[in-house]
């Protein structure tokens, strides 16, 4: 499977998080994978709402979203957002410009939890770089926090 999202935005928003450690590539490639995971996957639970109300366009709604951010203010871009959004989802349904934003957003918490997490991790073990193993042990935990 490729990576619909570029790593040097996904690494920005590790290095935000990181209070100073290193990022290795393969950290920023890991997070990238399960970012777009998790994006496919809440695409396909607004594809079910847009479908519940008649619609076949995902709106910000769908996704949760009640107040949509700038997009200036998101560090994922949202063209690559978009295309996550359509991974699992019907070729029938499109995205509002405002529901990718949205998307972006929720997607741009989810890497700061992440990311935050993996540096906890990464100082506890005494290293001065986040790994991908950093990155895999949070999710391996995650069900804990």
């Amino acid at each position: 499977m490729s990576v619909e999202l570029p790593f040097a935005p996904v690494d920005a928003v590790i290095r935000r998080n990181a209070d100073g450690l290193r990022v290795s590539a393969d950290a920023a490639e890991e997070l990238a994978r399960r970012i777009q995971d998790h994006g496919a996957s809440l695409a396909v639970t607004a594809a079910t709402e847009a479908t519940t109300d008649g619609r076949k366009t995902l709106m910000p709604a769908d996704f949760g979203i009640e107040q949509v951010p700038e997009k200036d203010g998101l560090e994922l871009p949202v063209a690559p957002v978009d295309r996550i959004a359509r991974l699992d989802i019907d070729d029938d349904y499109r995205v509002a410009m405002d529901a990718r934003v949205a998307l972006a957003s929720l997607l741009e918490t989810y890497a700061d939890d992440t990311a935050a997490a993996a540096a906890a991790l990464a100082r506890h073990a005494d290293r001065r770089t986040i790994k991908a193993a950093d990155v895999e042990t949070y999710f391996e935990l995650e069900q804990y926090y």
